[in-house]
């Protein structure tokens, strides 16, 4: 399969049961979702989607970053909801490389790695980087009780980075991740609307 290292880097929480094998076209995508298609791995620090959860997530990124629209193919997030993306417009040993969102700075950024080597090679060897894993360590140790992190929730900022929120463990808090992402997806797009220091305010919630 290949992808040895990120599985002995990377502790599988129980029940580590595979929702379903599904595809991208990216190589070793579908071997590596074989075996862990919906899995978190240590605690909830990172976690790959499925097939429906990939295809949500993608509609909140597109909601948040509309720039992105059509470009981005979801396929896992890190604890505090960034999601990670194969990044369709461009190419990277012949391969489209990776994309990582973060609704908490409100940032795209691009990562020169592509599936397999973001995987195999960027995790492994640069989780604090890549995750914040020091990060989440700090965090979990008086939050143990809502590990592992489910699909469905992330820890999320109080107050968005992009809108003066600290970067603390004070900041953070458990969080449904649609509610999440609809919500700071609404306050990245007034930030881009505003110029800097105008008040948002009056945030709704779209059904």
């Amino acid at each position: 399969m290949g992808f040895e290292g990120f599985l002995a880097s990377f502790r599988m929480d129980p029940p580590g049961v595979p929702d379903g094998a599904w595809s991208l076209p990216a190589a070793g995508f579908r071997s590596l979702m074989e075996v862990a298609a919906g899995c978190s791995f240590e605690g909830g620090l990172y976690r790959l989607h499925t097939a429906r959860s990939a295809s949500s997530a993608r509609a909140l990124v597109e909601n948040a970053f509309p720039e992105f629209a059509g470009r981005a193919d979801v396929f896992s997030m890190d604890w505090l909801g960034r999601q990670f993306a194969l990044d369709v417009e461009r190419s990277e040993d012949q391969e489209p490389p990776v994309l990582m969102f973060e609704p908490g700075t409100g940032e795209a950024l691009e990562i020169p790695a592509t599936f397999r080597g973001l995987h195999e090679s960027e995790l492994p060897r640069f989780p604090n980087e890549a995750l914040a894993r020091e990060f989440f360590l700090e965090w979990a140790r008086p939050n143990g009780e809502a590990l592992p992190l489910a699909l469905t929730e992330c820890v999320g900022y109080r107050t968005p980075l992009f809108l003066g929120g600290v970067d603390e463990v004070e900041n953070l808090e458990v969080s449904d991740l649609d509610i999440y992402w609809s919500i700071f997806g609404q306050l990245r797009r007034e930030a881009l609307e505003h110029p800097g220091g105008t008040r948002i305010d009056d945030v709704q919630i779209d059904d």
